[in-house]
């Protein structure tokens, strides 16, 4: 049993690092980002000290619905397939590349999506 004090298993003893958190908005925000191939708007991430990142979506975006309802946190990982493959998660969104260098799938759990990212290293 997690006691308040401790930080989640998944940067406890998977040594995920907090990245993000992603909350999807109908309303246009300054300074959007288009993402043409997912259909979807981001916003915030680069001026926020907290990592909050706005999303709005094109209503035909290839984005999970739960992703595209319900905020989620993102958590940096070292090898995406690793963790795919060696744990049991729900995935709602398979390896894919948003932008250049970065790779991104979405698991489920409890409910809430959770985005796993992986950054190339040079």
């Amino acid at each position: 049993m997690r006691q308040d004090f401790e930080p989640p298993r998944a940067i406890r003893e998977w040594e995920w690092k907090y990245h993000h958190m992603g909350i999807p908005t109908q309303e246009k925000k300054a300074d959007e980002k288009y993402i043409p191939h997912l259909k979807f708007y981001v916003s915030g991430f680069d001026q926020s000290p907290y990592g909050i990142e706005w999303m709005r979506f094109e209503p035909d975006s290839p984005i999970h619905i739960l992703i595209q309802s319900k905020p989620h946190v993102a958590f940096e990982v070292e090898d995406l397939d690793y963790e795919l493959a060696n744990r049991d998660f729900e995935v709602i969104t398979w390896p894919n590349a948003p932008s250049d260098g970065v790779r991104v799938a979405m698991i489920v759990h409890n409910g809430a999506p959770i985005e796993l990212i992986e950054f190339k290293k040079s």
